[in-house]
């Protein structure tokens, strides 16, 4: 009993300290994603600005009378249609009010219809009318171009054609309240679009465009930070069961661009949608952007599984990788400086510089070959018969243990015995043999070759050069972007230095939380 009440005052005691400390902990919070992107503190004022702009049709006499309670609509729709972007605003505010005008003429055209006839006919004709219509619209979100253009709009449509078709056969005045509530959700969507279009707006495709330019930056980071870890004077300690990664530069780095993809295109859908609000909106081939996008991400990969490589629980030892340190690195920075230029020259929409792939690039490789090539024995190892004969000692390391396996299964018994379970002996014996070879061949292999010391640092540097191979498709999407969009030409005063001798690993915790988010539909 006594060690149950002071579990309860502990409980207690940890409770009231949690409390005491929420209201500190909840307004760190707050000014954190507020100071991370300040766009989201204006965008939450509007919302407020907007609702109250609404509310004034219930709370001022004269738009109360004229529109009723069906002013909650309104209130609804400011609510749902109000989006982070002007796009996503757009995109979403024409879809509600095409979908709500289709469906109100089509169910004024059905009530149309149904009342020539008697009221038997008319509850038929409304039951078929709601089956038939209810399943070609919902089949139509099935289709690609529907759902990704206009499946909100759909389902707008579903939810008022039935409402006014439905109740119009209960209710006699069913006209003048699908009138108003016609004008309660354009005036709703009406206020939306005016604080998005006209008071401090956020553009899709400005969002699109700088997201690209970022996640240039980050790989390059990214790359040059793992070179730089990798060749550090301390030996790499791998710790696996520890998740640091929301932590490591390095992740922070590619994670944007590994997960871009749904990001992207909803930014494209949304752009494509906003009205030309600078001199360059209208060139802009958003759908290029997603082609780049989808570029970087295959990019990406390798920049993964080259900061795997850090990770790995077999590491080649310093000695080894001090020799390759200088044209890694190197080789490392010119990858990142070609990124660099790339990133510059989206973000002051300019066409990519001719010689983006210096010759410094390709001399980098040259000295990674030559430095590779000056160590033959780190990769062919120098006894050629090593091999062979260590494979030849597991067998008959193996072959010892299944005789001393065999040896305690036998037993006294007669030999007819003996005669009738010889086969499942000899079974036992195969599997036996291949069960102790196996892992006796696995250690002697990984802990007994020559050359294996040096295959960690093999992947690394082959890894290395791909990111050089894949670069050449980011600077062909990078100059067809250029082409379609109509950058300016390239202009060599405009050209900015990058320097990558002595790479470094810079903080980008903040990189993806800089990527807005949007209400989901």
């Amino acid at each position: 009993m006594v060690n149950e009440l002071e579990s309860v005052k502990k409980y207690l005691y940890v409770l009231m300290l949690k409390a005491k400390r929420f209201p500190g902990m909840a307004w760190r919070s707050m000014w954190k994603v507020g100071k991370e992107d300040p766009r989201r503190v204006i965008h939450s004022l509007k919302v407020g600005l907007s609702l109250t702009l609404v509310s004034l049709l219930y709370l001022m006499e004269p738009l109360f009378k004229g529109i009723g309670s069906n002013a909650i609509w309104a209130v609804m729709t400011v609510v749902v249609v109000l989006e982070y972007t002007a796009g996503a605003t757009l995109c979403k505010g024409l879809n509600r009010g095409l979908g709500t005008l289709a469906a109100g003429s089509l169910a004024f055209l059905m009530e149309f219809i149904a009342t020539e006839y008697g009221r038997v006919f008319r509850a038929i004709f409304i039951g078929v009318a709601v089956f038939v219509i209810g399943a070609a619209a919902t089949y139509l979100r099935f289709l690609p171009y529907i759902k990704k253009n206009y499946d909100y709009g759909v389902v707008i449509f579903l939810l008022t054609f039935n409402l006014i078709t439905v109740s119009s056969y209960r209710v006699d005045n069913v006209l003048k309240i699908a009138h108003d509530r016609f004008y309660t959700i354009a005036i709703g969507c009406g206020i939306c679009l005016l604080m998005s279009l006209l008071v401090f707006p956020n553009w899709s495709g400005e969002d699109l465009h700088n997201s690209s330019v970022s996640k240039l930056e980050g790989l390059a980071m990214s790359i040059e930070a793992c070179v730089s870890k990798y060749f550090k004077d301390h030996e790499i300690e791998p710790d696996i069961s520890k998740d640091n990664t929301e932590e490591d530069p390095i992740y922070l780095g590619y994670k944007a661009v590994v997960d871009s993809k749904a990001y992207d295109e909803t930014l494209a859908l949304h752009a494509s949608w906003e009205p030309r609000h600078s001199r360059h909106c209208y060139r802009y081939p958003w759908q290029q952007y997603v082609k780049l996008g989808a570029v970087l991400r295959s990019f990406g990969y390798t920049v993964v599984a080259l900061h795997g490589c850090l990770e790995t629980e077999i590491q080649t030892p310093r000695s080894v990788r001090a020799l390759f340190k200088d044209p890694c690195t190197r080789l490392a920075g010119e990858v990142s400086k070609a990124l660099r230029e790339l990133a510059d020259s989206i973000r002051n929409r300019r066409q990519c510089s001719p010689e983006v792939l210096s010759d410094h690039l390709h001399e980098a490789l040259q000295d990674l070959n030559a430095a590779l090539k000056s160590q033959p024995r780190l990769f062919i190892g120098s006894k050629t018969n090593q091999t062979s004969n260590m494979l030849a000692l597991a067998a008959a390391t193996a072959r010892q243990t299944i005789d001393k396996h065999l040896s305690s299964v036998k037993t006294d018994s007669s030999a007819l015995n003996e005669w009738k379970l010889s086969k499942r002996v000899s079974e036992k014996t195969k599997e036996a043999e291949r069960k102790a070879l196996r892992p006796t061949l696995s250690k002697i292999a990984i802990t007994s070759l020559e050359f294996s010391e040096a295959l960690p640092f093999a992947a690394f540097a082959s890894l290395l050069v791909e990111t050089v191979a894949r670069l050449d498709i980011v600077i062909e999407e990078v100059e067809e972007l250029g082409r379609m969009a109509s950058f300016k030409e390239f202009d060599p005063d405009d050209e900015i230095t990058v320097t990558c001798e002595n790479p470094k690993v810079e903080a980008a915790s903040t990189y993806n939380n800089n990527l807005p988010s949007h209400a989901a539909d």
